[in-house]
């Protein structure tokens, strides 16, 4: 039996511009490493590349005046509101300053007492002994009342106040709303951009029942203006600050680029090579309570034996209830045969209880995303051995 089972190593690669030829440049980084770290290829290996070096190789840019000339089209009376927008200065900022450029006046609806990945806006001790509850509506007035104060624990702001002076830097009217139902905007504007990101579609159709004339955040640079970048999956979900004036859009091509690896690492090596892009990975800080999810999937491309979820047996689940009275190698090898028989499909069974019934592109891009951390690591390339290895792999 192999003493060892999953192995992840973090690559190194040259920095990654909008000119990189990204394909060979991860080909040759993981062929480095396998050199200088001594390992073989095997097939099922995982090449996993993060999805902020595939949006700047692809040079998939948007200008803050690129949003502001979209939605001036989309919204020609200047008056537009934001329905559950995120509190975040890299992911959100940007986009409210194109849009504040291009409106006269925003209404921005907040959800509270946090935003949809966790992200506090009021303490919720106050909220408790104030007269409001979570099917509120709160005006402006009683947020400067009961809860101006608060302060994002992680950047030691008030998200409210920054938005607001944002806003108004761009010489747009700035009024605040905080509710849990997306329709009430309809009481300030017509015109409604839906910025959440998982629940987007529900929120549109909400909002477009109800009569408003609604945009998803992921229809805004869905198309070329002015000879911008673009996302026509999903606009400006998952992007993030490039510069004062410029974002980064979610890849566009991510598809073609895993494909293309695929093909050339099975030229090289003779191994089928899984190869996936990924985001943020889908997991929550225990101590902010903030999701770690702000991308509108983990996994944007991936080949196909990367789809599905696990189908895992619970050794633990074995261990204490089929072979209770076995020890050492001969409850060894009875879980390892229990495992060569297992179904081919585990869900709902008592054995794989306690398993995590998640997609396999959600499992590895977390551990990606967490491999290649979001600083100065330097390895925006992952690579993983031995993921779908099991007890009785010998």
């Amino acid at each position: 039996m192999r003493n060892v089972g999953t192995v992840v190593r973090g690559i190194r690669t040259p920095i990654i511009k909008e000119d990189t030829d990204l394909v060979n440049t991860v080909i040759e980084s993981v062929m480095k490493a396998k050199e200088s770290e001594g390992f073989e290829f095997k097939d099922r290996d995982i090449i996993a590349i993060t999805e902020a070096v595939v949006g700047i190789s692809e040079g998939n840019y948007v200008s803050v005046d690129n949003i502001a000339d979209f939605v001036k089209e989309l919204f020609p009376d200047g008056n537009v509101g934001l329905v559950f927008p995120i509190l975040s200065r890299n992911r959100f900022s940007m986009i409210l300053k194109g849009i504040a450029r291009g409106m006269d006046k925003i209404t921005m609806l907040l959800s509270f007492p946090k935003d949809e990945v966790g992200n506090g806006i009021m303490d919720i001790k106050k909220l408790l002994d104030s007269p409001f509850n979570s099917d509120s509506i709160i005006t402006e007035d009683d947020y400067k009342k009961y809860f101006a104060t608060y302060i994002h624990p992680f950047t030691g702001i008030n998200m409210v106040d920054f938005y607001r002076e944002l806003i108004e830097s761009e010489n747009c009217k700035a009024e605040f709303v905080f509710s849990n139902n997306p329709v009430d905007v309809l009481k300030y504007s017509k015109n409604v951009i839906n910025c959440d990101i998982h629940t987007r579609y529900d929120t549109k159709e909400l909002l477009k029942e109800a009569g408003a004339n609604v945009y998803g955040l992921f229809e805004i640079m869905n198309k070329p203006i002015n000879g911008s970048g673009f996302n026509p999956d999903y606009g400006l979900l998952g992007s993030n600050k490039s510069t004062e004036e410029r974002l980064k859009l979610f890849p566009k091509t991510g598809q073609k680029l895993v494909e293309t690896i695929h093909d050339k690492m099975k030229e090289l090596t003779g191994k089928d090579i899984e190869v996936m892009v990924y985001g943020d990975g889908a997991f929550k800080d225990p101590v902010g309570g903030i999701w770690e999810l702000a991308d509108p999937v983990v996994s944007p491309a991936h080949t196909k034996g990367l789809e599905g979820t696990p189908n895992e047996i619970k050794l633990k689940y074995i261990s204490d209830n089929v072979y209770d009275d076995l020890r050492g190698e001969e409850l060894a090898e009875a879980i390892r045969k229990e495992i060569r028989a297992k179904q081919s499909n585990l869900t709902g069974s008592m054995l794989s209880q306690g398993t995590t019934p998640r997609r396999l592109t959600d499992l590895i891009g977390s551990l990606c995303d967490l491999t290649s951390g979001s600083g100065d690591k330097g390895t925006p390339v992952v690579y993983i051995q031995g993921y779908f290895d099991n007890y009785a792999n010998e």
